[in-house]
């Protein structure tokens, strides 16, 4: 026998993974040979190549470890007893037909709908006998098994062949070596499950939405194995969409849209708006920039400008005083990532359980802000881009965007979220000051967020308070961390806007300010009692134009939404934009003087509509049982007719919500 210092089972497993690795990345030449890019395509697939081997070494090292651990247990050595031969055999044979049954359909399915295999596949179980006669009828089966049983032949031949060639070698060195070196291989395998050595400083597992990063769909597409794409939308499988509802109501969208309705529109699902700039708008032609700025936590009933007595936030309820103030604003949804995700999209996120932005089968959206040609783009964040999977989204859909994350600042980083919303704001203020071009960035804070962290260098100057606990939990805030995190997010935006004072950009600039969600509460006699009780004041938020020399000051009190964001800032800087989800124009809304928008309570799995006056809303689970309590004082109301009327809003709304998640494409490029 042949010495070595490795164990047969090792061995055997190095000469299988390389093998495998080998064939998977074989079979991603042959993809690209395939199915060609597209003419507008960057031709560098070198990065797609690259990051397709870490996807596959992930799939490859969990069936190494399968096999590593049948190996620790004696009764179970591949090389020593027979039962532990042919479960390992039996184990590297299922990896290779699930990894050809993989493949073969991924190829089809691609073929098909020019998208690699996902979940949604698994719709087509609901009809079998249809989709096995599209099948049969649609590709040669009987030459495709064919070619399968042969291939798996082979497949089993070799695993047999590469077993008795690793048992001619005998391992030498001592037992605790051999444990060492087991140990290590393990670990090894370990890492390469996970995807991230030093990706990141390994933050991050490797994800479907690296891929994403890579800046195109087609990229994306050569990087991904069909495993990986599968796997990462098997928790993504959409709920059915009721097509039948939103095309019945359809006049209701296209009137709360401000569409023209017909019955072929209606068929087709048209909800696209191509908005073109008007002429002469001498306000639009003095905004030159845009700063939008996504405040963590800002909960509009913890601040000033709601008339909190704690005081919180004096700087912001001050530029307000110079702005135009929206105080029924709300996220469409409570979280950070459902958030960004309806200002970035213009679509509520109301995907069940997870966000949208960690679903593959919605990576792919158009944002307006993308519309934005011949400006340089920003987004500004003090942690990394890869929470939530928001990389892929931003990467995927915007165009030439510079993503300023941690590792590129000079500041140094105080917790989780990176450095402090100060510096972020100071630093994004310093690169903003530099463009001869115009520019539209966007800044995400995080410091209104456990841990709470205020650094010790700006206690100088900002200085903590300590206010009773009966009068923390009286006005909204559970403890002093929480009340003077809230203040510094305050005192970072006056660092921010005094420093942009000092620059050229800023009388040419337009700053939005806007909670990624609110916080659920007490808000006592703030507002009405319905916020309090409906947890409307999870998604009640500031909202905040602000350019003192170039708009009129101005305080709304009709509803709108964080998805009405970008096609108002779209407005306002007069450029030509196409917005297909439930986005609207805010000045325009408030010339109707009135409005109604889309909630989502994805805990208490509850959808609503809130108007001028009323919250209607029920619990999916349980839709005869609605709410309907006033939104303008504490009164008993009864009105059927407009409870009626929102019920169709409310069902309509989240159905087209739920189109739109997976049919908001952005649109090709224009070469």
């Amino acid at each position: 026998m042949k010495k070595t210092f490795l164990p047969k089972t090792i061995r055997w497993t190095l000469f299988l993974g390389f093998t495998f690795l080998i064939i998977m990345s074989l079979l991603r030449f042959i993809f690209v040979h395939r199915f060609a890019a597209p003419v507008s395509s960057d031709n560098d697939l070198n990065p797609s190549y690259i990051l397709g081997i870490r996807y596959d070494l992930r799939y490859v090292a969990i069936i190494m470890m399968l096999i590593l651990l049948i190996s620790y247990f004696k009764a179970l050595d591949p090389f020593t007893k027979k039962l532990g031969n042919k479960i390992a055999i039996i184990f590297w044979m299922l990896f290779s037909t699930l990894l050809l049954i993989f493949y073969t359909t991924d190829f089809i399915h691609y073929a098909y709908v020019h998208q690699r295999l996902n979940a949604s596949i698994l719709s087509y179980i609901d009809n079998p006998l249809i989709s096995m006669q599209m099948m049969w009828q649609s590709y040669p089966i009987i030459s495709i098994i064919v070619v399968f049983l042969i291939v798996e032949w082979i497949l089993y031949k070799f695993i047999s062949f590469t077993y008795q060639l690793s048992d001619k070698y005998e391992r030498t060195g001592s037992k605790i070596k051999n444990i060492i070196t087991q140990a290590v291989f393990f670990i090894i395998l370990l890492y390469s499950a996970i995807g991230n050595i030093i990706y990141e400083g390994g933050q991050y597992p490797l994800r479907w939405s690296d891929a994403y990063s890579l800046g195109s769909d087609y990229k994306a597409n050569v990087a991904l194995n069909p495993m990986q794409s599968f796997f990462s939308t098997l928790n993504f499988r959409s709920s059915k969409i009721d097509t039948d509802l939103i095309k019945k109501n359809y006049t209701e969208i296209a009137d709360y849209l401000a569409m023209p309705s017909n019955e072929q529109d209606a068929q087709n699902f048209q909800f696209t708006r191509v908005i073109s700039p008007v002429v002469n708008n001498l306000e639009a032609s003095k905004i030159k920039n845009v700063v939008l700025v996504i405040c963590e936590s800002f909960s509009a009933y913890k601040s000033s400008m709601m008339g909190n007595p704690l005081n919180t936030t004096p700087y912001f309820n001050a530029m307000k005083e110079q702005g135009v103030y929206f105080n029924r604003a709300f996220s469409p949804a409570y979280g950070t990532a459902r958030g960004v995700w309806a200002v970035l999209t213009g679509t509520p996120d109301i995907l069940e359980g997870k966000t949208s932005s960690r679903n593959p089968l919605a990576v792919d959206q158009h944002t307006i802000m993308a519309d934005f040609k011949n400006y340089e783009k920003y987004y500004f964040l003090g942690g990394s881009a890869s929470w939530a999977n928001i990389r892929g989204v931003l990467t995927n859909n915007i165009p030439d965007l510079k993503i300023v994350e941690q590792g590129s600042y000079q500041s140094s980083e105080i917790n989780v979220w990176g450095i402090s919303d100060k510096d972020l704001f100071l630093e994004a203020n310093k690169a903003l000051s530099k463009n001869t071009k115009p520019f539209f960035a966007i800044i995400q804070t995080a410091d209104n967020h456990r841990p709470y962290t205020i650094p010790t260098e700006d206690l100088k100057v900002f200085v903590k308070k300590t206010v009773p606990k009966d009068s923390l939990l009286k006005f909204g805030f559970e403890n002093n961390d929480e009340y003077n995190a809230f203040r510094y997010t305050d005192f970072c935006i006056e660092q921010f806007i005094e420093a942009a004072k000092k620059e050229k950009y800023f009388n040419e600039t337009l700053f939005v300010f806007v909670g990624d969600h609110g916080i659920k509460g007490d808000a006592g006699s703030m507002l009405p009692s319905s916020f309090t009780e409906q947890g409307l004041t999870n998604m009640h938020v500031p909202l905040l134009f602000y350019a003192p020399s170039i708009l009129q000051p101005k305080e709304y009190s009709i509803p709108v939404s964080q998805v009405d964001v970008m096609p108002s800032i779209a407005s306002l800087c007069n450029i030509s934009y196409t917005n297909s989800t439930l986005g609207k124009n805010v000045f325009n809304t408030v010339q109707q003087n009135n409005n109604a928008i889309f909630l989502y309570d994805d805990f208490n799995q509850q959808i609503g509509v809130l108007n001028n006056e009323y919250y209607y809303g029920y619990q999916l689970k349980n839709p005869s049982k609605p709410i309907f309590e006033s939104v303008v004082n504490n009164n008993i109301v009864k009105n059927d007719s407009v409870q009626k009327q929102m019920d169709v809003l409310t069902k309509t709304m989240y159905e087209t919500s739920k189109y739109m998640l997976i049919h908001n494409q952005k649109l090709p490029i224009k070469k």
